[in-house]
Formats: C-alpha cells, sequence, structure tokens
C-alpha cells in the first residue's frame, strides 16, 4: 500500500485504544506518549501533532541526527553514561570519527553504518530511517496489533519482511542465511517491485519511483542491478513509496521476521481473548460499550423509558419474549419440554 494511501493515524489510534480495552489493556498506558516515542524515536513533544496529521515533517538529516541523539540519550551503558562514539562505532568495524557528523547533525551516515547503530542499540531497523508518520504508524501496530487473519504461512511472512520463503523456514530454524548488505537491500527492492505492482499488474518503473522523492530513474539503476546502494535518502524514498516501514530494506532476516511474527503473535492473542468470551464479540460489533456508558447517565424513570424502549423495538422485530434472545427467557414449560399455556 502506498504510503498516501495508509489510514490517518488519528483513526489507527481510535482503533488501537479500543482494541486495547477488548484485550484488557488500559489504553492510556498502551498509547503513553512516552512510550510512543521511545518505540519510534519522534520526540514526546511531537506526537500529538504527528497522531493529528499537523505536524510538519522533518528533513531526512535533521530527523536521523535527532533520532541518534535520543538513542545515546535514552539506551545508556551500565553506568548510566552516553555511549562513547568509538565504542558503537568499534561494534561494526568503524572508527568513531565516522559517526562525527551524525552526532554533530552535520551529514548522513552511511547505509552499512545506520544499520550498524541500530543494532548497537537493539531497535528496529527503521529507526533512524523512518519518517515520523510510519514510526508512530509502527509503534501503535506494536502497542496492540489490529486483528487480521492471522495467517503465519511462509508465503504471508515472506510479503510482509521480503525473505523467500525457503530463508524464512531457515531463519524460524535458527540458521538465518547470512548476505551481504548490498545484495540483501537489492533482494529486498525487488522483492518490492514484484510483490507491489501496479493495478494493471507491471512492476511500477525507476523512474516513477524516483520521481516520487525528487530523484531520476537512473539513480536507482545500479541497485536494481545489484551493483550498488542507494543512498539514505533514496532508501527512505523508495519505502515510503512502497508503503512499508522504514526499515524493510535495512532490517537483517532474523530483524525483520521477528516483527512479523510479533504483529501476528499480537493478532492471534486478541483472537483468542474473543473466543474465550464471546461477549468481547457482541461488544465489538454493537458499540454496547459506547450505548452503556451513556445509559450510565440516566436517571431511574430515564432507565425505565429505555427499557420500555427496547421492548418496543423487540417486539417490533419479533424478539420480544422469545427464548434465547435477550427480550425473553425460557419458561419452566419451555424448560421442561411442554407446551406454554
Amino acid at each position: 500500500m502506498r504510503a498516501a494511501a495508509r489510514p490517518d493515524l488519528a483513526a489507527i489510534r481510535r482503533r488501537v485504544a479500543a482494541l486495547a480495552e477488548r484485550c484488557g489493556r488500559d489504553p492510556a498506558e498502551v498509547l503513553a506518549v512516552g512510550r510512543l516515542s521511545h518505540l519510534s524515536g519522534v520526540e514526546p513533544h511531537r506526537i500529538p501533532g504527528v497522531v493529528a496529521g499537523t505536524s510538519a515533517e522533518v528533513p531526512l538529516e535533521r530527523r536521523v541526527h535527532r533520532r541518534f541523539r535520543l538513542l545515546r540519550a535514552t539506551r545508556r551503558d551500565r553506568h548510566g553514561r552516553e555511549w562513547p562514539l568509538a565504542a558503537i562505532a568499534h561494534d561494526f568495524g568503524a572508527p568513531g570519527a565516522s559517526l562525527g557528523p551524525l552526532n554533530a547533525g552535520t551529514g548522513l551516515p552511511r547505509m552499512g553504518h545506520a544499520a550498524g547503530v541500530q543494532r548497537f542499540f537493539g531497535v528496529y531497523a527503521g529507526f533512524l530511517l523512518a519518517d515520523s508518520k510510519s514510526a508512530v504508524e509502527r509503534a501503535l501496530a506494536l502497542s496492540v496489533s489490529t486483528v487480521a487473519d492471522g495467517r503465519d504461512d511462509l508465503e504471508h511472512l515472506s510479503y510482509l519482511t521480503g525473505i523467500s520463503p525457503q530463508a524464512v523456514r531457515q531463519t524460524l530454524d535458527g540458521r538465518p542465511p547470512r548476505l551481504p548488505l548490498k545484495e540483501q537491500v537489492h533482494q529486498r527492492f525487488e522483492h518490492l517491485r514484484r510483490t507491489r505492482p501496479r493495478q494493471d499488474g507491471q512492476a511500477h518503473s525507476l523512474t516513477s519511483i524516483a520521481g516520487s522523492f525528487d530523484a531520476s530513474g537512473q539513480s536507482l539503476t545500479r541497485l536494481a542491478q545489484g551493483e550498488g546502494m542507494p543512498n539514505l535518502a533514496a532508501a527512505a524514498g523508495i519505502q515510503r513509496f512502497y508503503g512499508v516501514e522504514g526499515g524493510f530494506l535495512l532490517a537483517d532476516d532474523t530483524e525483520a521476521l521477528a516483527t512479523a511474527l510479533a504483529l501476528i503473535e499480537g493478532e492471534l492473542e486478541c483472537v483468542e481473548r474473543e473466543r474465550e468470551n464471546p461477549m468481547l464479540a457482541v461488544l465489538r460489533a454493537h458499540d454496547v460499550r459506547s450505548i452503556v456508558t451513556r445509559a450510565g447517565r440516566l436517571s431511574p424513570q430515564g432507565w425505565k423509558s429505555l427499557a420500555d424502549h427496547l421492548d418496543d423495538l423487540l417486539a417490533r422485530e419479533g424478539q420480544l419474549g422469545v427464548p434465547g434472545t435477550n427480550g425473553g427467557a425460557p419458561d419452566e414449560g419451555a424448560a421442561a419440554g411442554g407446551e406454554t399455556p
């Protein structure tokens, strides 16, 4: 789904809040601004505006710098101090000086460096890269997943992650393939073009993809041929064009599959709760909670009027006094299998 066609975040937030209640969670806790900020990397003060659609997007270079600074400020070492640049860079075999421009906000890191920073801090693969809407959308999804059909077959997991079904099976078995980052990014890009075609079934052209972020189709030629890596701006544009999360191209197989399985697990957990308590499905289907909440403000006379009105409605639908419905209960004769006089 293209990013422009995504549901607005305010609607997603309302659905997540309702789903949290049905799953026995406190919506205020699930959707706390601090929690969404921690999951998404979007500053707390910007969360309400992003959800409402009124907050302007931050330029990529400034956004990546802010996310990196947030990581260092909120994920500290065991002594409570910020990790030094040298320690972060050493983890992926680079000199600490290579992170200087990122830390100062004067330049973007290379794709390999961005992947290494995110892996060092244990955040999802698009943490530095995702635009605010994508980041908050992902945080909402991880807070309480929307209920879907719960499929977990290899093809579905392949579609969600960009990993081939065979590689999905290997990863599930604890033997994830180790691809060079350049080859992985190339495979994920080709997966997007193959599985998210135009309405006529043809793959989107490189020109149309690149044009969505004001670049030329030629700039993606080497990526399409598996001969080069996109820069961070191009990677962000590709992911936004196809409406996938900001780490789709960067996540290693284990990270990508873990995210997909976490979403499916959340879906199944909520479905299971509804099966265990059928009343939850009734509440969901008929918005009974909203009715009861409003009815709670009625006076005793109002309650009587409401009951009389319900009887009138049930009578019109032929349900008044019918055993097994809200309009009536089995009498002794019916319960015993006898006739009602």
